[in-house]
């Protein structure tokens, strides 16, 4: 999506978001909550991708994503950034964001320990530790199908899909992130984005955390949806404007 008064001859910084589910997908669809004609608006170029476990395209592809959390989803996601970048002169491939929620935010929460190309990420309401998050959320016939089993039968999966796991793996993180959540959110819980933020600070890397005390998975109130946009397009401007 392109931002307001677009100009093809001119560069824009890219806006790549993920969505939740994973089994879900990017339609044409309208909301207040993650609009993506309001992502472009300040001007960006929003990109979406639906990569594997994206619902629409047959019950294969959407299975192809259970115990592959982080696999060939993420690759699905990195190769799309590669295609719009390498198709679209008008984007700035030196000047690009990752933001999500859900499983999005989990997928930035991977982002962050498997690529630097990114000069900013948002995070909401992602999953950071998937041993805390099964013994946590209230949804918890999900993780059983998605990672094949609970913690003490599938060892191994929950600890490779875990971005927890990997918080070293560069060294040590190093792209700005703000993270977001709710108080009240039971699918995934709160404490998933304090344990993100705290690997972030103790490792100095530019990182800001807003909890909402009066909200949920989703932030749904009308004012904290208006500081919930304004922190975001805050965020992006400090590192892509």
């Amino acid at each position: 999506i392109r931002p307001p008064h677009f100009d093809a001859a001119k560069k824009y910084p890219l806006l790549f978001l993920i969505h939740g589910g994973p089994q879900s997908l990017w339609n044409d669809a309208w909301g207040y909550r993650w609009n993506e004609e309001l992502f472009a608006a300040p001007g960006y170029v929003a990109v979406m991708i639906n990569p594997r476990g994206s619902t629409g395209y047959g019950q294969q592809f959407t299975d192809e994503v259970t115990d592959d959390w982080g696999g060939r989803a993420y690759d699905d996601l990195m190769k799309g950034v590669d295609y719009v970048v390498g198709k679209y002169p008008f984007i700035d491939g030196n000047r690009m964001a990752a933001a999500g929620g859900s499983y999005g935010g989990y997928m930035v929460n991977w982002m962050a320990t498997h690529t630097g190309r990114f000069k900013a990420m948002i995070s909401h309401a992602g999953v950071y530790d998937k041993f805390g998050m099964y013994g946590a959320t209230e949804e918890l016939w999900f993780e059983e199908h998605d990672m094949r089993g609970t913690p003490w039968t599938n060892i191994e999966s929950y600890q490779k899909w875990s971005p927890s796991t990997y918080a070293g793996a560069l060294g040590k993180y190093r792209t700005p992130t703000l993270l977001i959540c709710g108080e009240q959110d039971f699918r995934v819980p709160y404490t998933q984005t304090l344990s993100f933020f705290t690997a972030l600070q103790r490792q100095n890397v530019p990182s800001k955390l807003v909890v909402y005390p009066d909200e949920g998975h989703w932030i749904l109130k009308p004012q904290n949806s208006q500081f919930w946009y304004k922190t975001f397009f805050d965020w992006l401007a400090l590192y892509l404007k």
